[in-house]
């Protein structure tokens, strides 16, 4: 699965979902549904004895909901039930609540969102820009971050064209980018600046971003010029490209007399998230990043 979660308020109560890219569908917490519709003093507990009754009419719904991992308020990833949109409009019909009807109405425009988002790509840069002003990052990181998923979509688009599918091989390449002009893999990065399921990029600084846009946008255009038709010429190509960078990153580090690989992370330079003032707050499935 492909996972981008994130959390929306419905009248101050958070409800965590996951759009599912290869399944094309949402995901929605179950207990957070259950929160907002009956304001329980313990939702979980209230979901665990809906669950055995619906379990025990036979009720397919329930026997067809399945659980993820999502972020949960300690900030870990914990194992939660999970429904569809379709499934989640069937439960709300179990549960006696004079929200339902808004409920439903507030999923169904979020449904319609993500078919805008599909239709116009041009809606996901505008959304995510907004979630990373209200994150607190300044305007010209925001630009050099929306530039880098630009490129990176070329990237993973060229190396599907060579004929890399497997999520283990895009792991590898980038690996071998990144160490290329960083000196670490995305692991070692991660660790360096002290991140565990953070996005690396949401928390590199400028000049790391565009060093990391330089090297994938010259990994992009070797490929293309060389066309590539192994693991190993690709493997050899993204480390070309990181060596592009690479040079880069000396020469401006000769310069500079310092470093511009840093151990510094968003949490040192944006102001904390607050998520109650948040109607949308990305956390973003790794799927790419999290090697």
């Amino acid at each position: 699965m492909n996972e981008n979660f994130a959390i929306q308020l419905f009248e101050g109560k958070k409800v965590r979902f996951v759009w599912d890219e290869e399944a094309e569908k949402y995901y929605f917490a179950i207990v957070d549904i259950v929160q907002v519709l009956t304001e329980s003093l313990d939702a979980t507990a209230y979901w665990r004895k809906l669950k055995q009754r619906l379990k025990a009419e036979g009720n397919e719904t329930v026997t067809n909901c399945h659980a993820l991992k999502m972020p949960a308020a300690d900030g870990k990833r914990r194992l939660t039930d999970v429904a569809d949109l379709e499934q989640t409009f069937r439960l709300i019909q179990s549960i006696p609540s004079k929200k339902a009807e808004p409920v439903k109405a507030w999923l169904a425009e979020v449904g319609a969102q993500r078919i805008d988002q599909m239709i116009d790509p041009e809606l996901t840069f505008q959304m995510a820009v907004e979630d990373y002003r209200r994150q607190g990052y300044s305007d010209k990181w925001i630009n050099e971050r929306m530039r880098s998923i630009e490129m990176r979509k070329e990237l993973t688009d060229e190396w599907h064209r060579s004929g890399i599918h497997e999520s283990k091989d895009f792991a590898i390449l980038t690996n071998i980018l990144t160490k290329a002009w960083s000196g670490m893999t995305t692991g070692e990065y991660k660790r360096y600046k002290g991140l565990t399921k953070q996005n690396l990029r949401d928390n590199m600084t400028n000049i790391e971003l565009a060093l990391n846009t330089l090297a994938e946008v010259a990994t992009t255009e070797y490929s293309r010029q060389s066309n590539p038709q192994s693991m190993e010429e690709n493997e050899r190509i993204a480390q070309e490209g990181g060596e592009v960078a690479r040079d880069a990153r000396q020469t401006m580090e000769r310069r500079l007399g310092r470093s511009v690989v840093s151990s510094e992370r968003a949490s040192d330079y944006i102001k904390p998230i607050a998520v109650q003032d948040a109607e949308a707050l990305p956390l973003n499935g790794e799927e790419l990043d999290k090697v």
